[in-house]
């Protein structure tokens, strides 16, 4: 169980909603991810916080009428970074670009799921 005394000040809640997309055009509140994650002064994701606590950093991924997925923020060598749930890559989410990308309310990350890219905005950026 992750407790606050395991993370550091860069340490912030961010939930990301489902931006409008084929199926939703008004988007959807009811779908997305709760990530918790290190920031760093420009809130892009903190590569040495992140490697030096990896364990606490985590990814719920939530949709109405689905089971809730918990799974961990992860990186690949080369610097891509993904939501690994279980054993294995079949269920992995590939963030695009996620080292690159602000998690500032407003802005827009894109996470493929599935084969499928999805955008989702980012609704709120709190102190966990």
């Amino acid at each position: 169980m992750v407790e606050l005394k395991d993370i550091t000040p860069n340490f912030r809640h961010v939930r990301l909603l489902l931006a409008r997309e084929k199926g939703h055009p008004e988007g959807d509140r009811e779908e997305g991810y709760d990530l918790l994650v290190p920031l760093d002064e420009e809130g892009r994701l903190d590569h040495a916080d992140w490697k030096s606590h990896q364990a606490v950093c985590r990814v719920r991924y939530f949709r109405t009428d689905e089971e809730e997925r918990i799974g961990r923020l992860r990186r690949k060598p080369g610097g891509q970074w993904y939501f690994d749930y279980a054993e294995g890559d079949s269920d992995d989410e590939i963030g695009f670009r996620l080292g690159e990308e602000r998690f500032v309310t407003g802005e827009y990350v894109s996470i493929r799921s599935g084969g499928v890219m999805h955008t989702y905005q980012v609704a709120r950026v709190e102190m966990p």
